[in-house]
């Protein structure tokens, strides 16, 4: 994985901390498409456990899986007692048991395209859901936004991941909905958007850029003069959105 995707352990607290949770609306809307409540769930990149929370905690037995040690020891800290935690990364699981439901929250960019897909429909149950979502928190308001890029611009262009597959934000489809509809695997890909609003106070706002990998990946020296400069342009509370993607498509019986 690149240096980005390990970048977020040393920041597990923060991330927890400032990271938004997963409202029930998406646990819902899962549950709706697969027709029957879930069972079993296997989490990829599960962070430290803000999505593990929302599944396990209405009744599905979920099987957390995080690369990371450090995020890992926070998730335990939240979840209930009959999460099973496993330190792989995605690439490292091998086929074996078999999930009503395999889902990623806001991690799937960070595996390897190639056979992605394959691996995937190996960890489904025929009939089985796959889900991935997420989507990047952002200021609500233009004028501090533009405020905000202007700020970070002698050290950051942008803070965002940019599809993996080039997929420009304006199409109809989005990623990974786009290499869902290509797979032999999988069919019934669907793509919604749950909005959001939050607010925040500033220090919170930047609490959360600390938890991205943009910041991460800098210089502690430049990342303590972005986050400075930005807080030097922020009003004491932002509003955010924080609209979730939510991406679901249905393993074929066979390929």
């Amino acid at each position: 994985m690149s240096g980005r995707a390990l970048s977020f352990g040393v920041m597990a607290e923060a991330y927890e901390r400032f990271r938004p949770g997963y409202p029930v609306e998406l646990f819902d809307e899962v549950m709706a498409y697969a027709g029957e409540p879930a069972r079993t769930a296997l989490e990829i990149g599960a962070g430290t456990g803000k999505a593990t929370r929302l599944f396990a905690r209405r009744g599905v037995v979920v099987t957390a899986t995080e690369p990371d040690g450090a995020m890992l020891a926070e998730l335990r800290k939240h979840v209930p007692a009959g999460v099973r935690t496993v330190q792989a990364a995605f690439e490292d699981l091998r086929p074996g048991r078999k999930y009503g439901l395999v889902y990623v929250a806001a991690a799937l960019h960070w595996t390897h395209p190639e056979g992605r897909w394959s691996r995937m429909a190996a960890l489904v149950e025929p009939g089985g859901v796959f889900a991935s979502f997420g989507g990047p928190v952002q200021l609500a308001d233009p004028a501090v936004a533009d405020a905000v890029r202007a700020a970070r611009a002698p050290f950051l262009e942008s803070d965002e991941v940019p599809s993996p597959d080039g997929t420009p934000p304006g199409h109809d489809m989005q990623w990974p909905g786009t290499e869902l509809q290509r797979s032999e695997w999988f069919t019934g890909v669907q793509q919604s958007v749950i909005e959001r609003r939050l607010t925040m106070s500033a220090a919170d706002y930047v609490g959360q850029l600390s938890t991205v990998s943009a910041y991460l990946v800098l210089p502690p020296s430049e990342r303590e003069q972005v986050f400075s400069r930005i807080m030097r342009v922020l009003p004491e509370t932002v509003e955010i959105a924080t609209d979730i993607t939510v991406h679901l498509a249905r393993r074929r019986c066979a390929p």
